[in-house]
């Protein structure tokens, strides 16, 4: 992809992500946001590293920005919370610069585990923050306080990861067939 388009691509999938994430708010389903499969998705297919980590960072942060200045949603909390919570969608788009092959299973499978970083790496922010407590056991039930919302978030990301990768591989199939007919 040639540079112009590549920040292209990447600016419309911050927009999505930060689009996604206040849509996700107004209907009142919780961690629906597929902003891990985001990450995963721009860390497998946009080569330049840097930008592929800035687009869930991004795209979440305007989100933020948004809540904070436009709704009683709070965008920014705890320090230990945010940094957690990017630091889980870097790691995601980490992984995804991991994917050696999209296949079909791979996404899935990496999906899966971009979520679960991304579940894990954010509530250890929640217990950093005291919220619950800063024991073993206030680790614990933080953990399981979270357990109900991993669902939305498998479900959020798995919807995600499979329209991202498998709009991206149509189109380029599509832009491949044309381009052996002329």
């Amino acid at each position: 992809m040639k540079r112009n388009y590549t920040i292209l691509f990447a600016a419309l999938l911050i927009l999505f992500a930060a689009t996604a994430r206040i849509v996700n708010r107004e209907m009142h389903v919780p961690n629906f946001a597929p902003l891990a499969a985001l990450g995963l998705f721009s860390g497998a297919v946009i080569k330049e590293r840097r930008l592929a980590l800035l687009v869930p960072i991004l795209g979440q942060l305007f989100a933020d920005i948004f809540f904070q200045l436009f709704t009683q949603t709070p965008g920014f909390y705890d320090i230990y919370s945010q940094v957690f919570n990017y630091g889980g969608l870097a790691a995601a788009a980490y992984l995804g610069m991991r994917m050696t092959k999209p296949s079909t299973v791979n996404v899935l499978a990496y999906t899966f585990g971009a979520s679960t970083l991304f579940f894990i790496l954010s509530n250890f922010g929640v217990w950093l923050a005291g919220w619950y407590g800063r024991s073993f056991d206030a680790l614990v039930h933080t953990y399981k306080m979270a357990i109900p919302f991993f669902k939305y978030t498998i479900a959020g990301d798995m919807a995600g990861g499979v329209i991202f990768f498998g709009t991206y591989f149509l189109i380029q199939h599509a832009l491949s067939s044309k381009m052996q007919k002329a």
